[in-house]
């Protein structure tokens, strides 16, 4: 049973949880009020529940510890997740989780629009904020009695740069030689930069004509194996000629000009090569959403293209396959194409029904 006493003029409450013994401070000098709020305690304890004055004491500095701790634990980038902590801390720093509202956040988010902060930034923040709290309330016991309703911006930024084929081949051929087969191979594959310009030699297997990435050498932290079609074998295997006369024996598949390292200065000859071409300004990652929607039009099926690409989400994915007036010119003849093959059928019968026009005979 729980009991309240005095210290001074303040009534305090002492009840147990798991048989540990817990005192509060009721904040008040009424005997009534201190005996209404151990009555609710103790009623929260008989449900398995713990008392929100538990709570009172857990501060955001504490939880942003703890998320920071959980990113070293699994390899997360801590320095982004520092980055953001100290935004968020400017105006949550101090507070008690509990005083952490939907409202506190929507001024978070003005505030930060007033400083000139992008959508997508404040919304990464956002999300930091949400995953530490959501941590906080999965902890035994609790540190977190409830997670409030975090208001997300729209964002409407995503990328729809790609090549067409003759403006792919038209770059190629000004990019500088030792990026050819790199630019190729994302051509081909979709792989984001990162993963192409460290991808090494104990990762690819020639005879089989397939490359892995194992667990942890992706972003989705996802095993990969890819085949590679005749064009994409052959520049490898030129790269691994070039490798066994070198006097020099490297790891990486893809070298800089001098041979020396892998390749680290990209984007100085990216842009001139775009320049050149004469095809206007384009990112790396342009291949990567190119590459999505030629295995699409190929007729690739979408499974098999998120596992080649690594793309983890159905929503991610659908951004890079992006429809254009070639997509949809394609769609109306093929459904043109359709209709035709229909000709003297019972739909062929039916459509020309609805269309008002007497069914003949074809």
């Amino acid at each position: 049973m729980g009991m309240i006493y005095k210290r001074g003029q303040i009534w305090w409450l002492k009840y147990h949880v798991h048989g540990r013994p817990i005192r509060e401070s009721s904040h008040s000098t009424k005997e009534t009020e201190a005996k209404r709020l151990l009555r609710l305690c103790e009623g929260k304890v008989a449900e398995g529940r713990v008392p929100g004055f538990y709570f009172d004491k857990v501060r955001f500095d504490e939880l942003a510890g703890d998320l920071l701790d959980d990113y070293k634990i699994n390899g997360k980038q801590v320095k982004r997740a520092q980055e953001r902590i100290n935004h968020l801390r400017k105006d949550f720093g101090g507070l008690r989780a509990a005083m952490i509202n939907t409202p506190r956040i929507r001024k978070y988010i003005q505030h930060r629009e007033a400083k000139g902060a992008a959508p997508a930034t404040i919304n990464r923040e956002l999300a930091v904020l949400k995953r530490m709290l959501n941590m906080g309330a999965k902890q035994t016991p609790p540190k977190v009695d409830r997670v409030p309703h975090i208001p997300m911006l729209k964002i409407n930024n995503a990328r729809k740069g790609f090549f067409e084929h003759p403006e792919f081949l038209a770059l190629r051929q000004a990019l500088p030689e030792h990026l050819k087969g790199l630019s190729t191979f994302a051509y081909k594959t979709g792989w984001r930069l990162s993963e192409v310009v460290n991808l090494e030699w104990r990762q690819v297997d020639l005879e089989q004509g397939i490359v892995r990435l194992e667990p942890g050498e992706t972003k989705n932290k996802e095993a990969r194996t890819i085949k590679l079609d005749d064009e994409v074998q052959g520049i490898i295997r030129a790269q691994a000629e070039a490798r066994r006369r070198a006097s020099n024996i490297l790891p990486w598949v893809f070298l800089n000009r001098k041979g020396t390292d892998r390749v680290r200065e990209f984007y100085g000859p990216w842009e001139t090569a775009w320049e050149k071409a004469g095809i206007g300004p384009r990112l790396f990652h342009d291949l990567r959403r190119t590459a999505v929607r030629n295995m699409v039009r190929a007729g690739v099926p979408e499974r098999v293209v998120m596992s080649t690409t690594g793309h983890k989400t159905r929503a991610v994915f659908d951004r890079y396959n992006i429809v254009n007036e070639f997509d949809l010119e394609l769609a109306a003849k093929k459904q043109e194409e359709y209709l035709q093959r229909q000709k003297g059928t019972i739909l062929g019968t039916i459509l020309g029904t609805f269309s008002g026009k007497k069914p003949v005979t074809y």
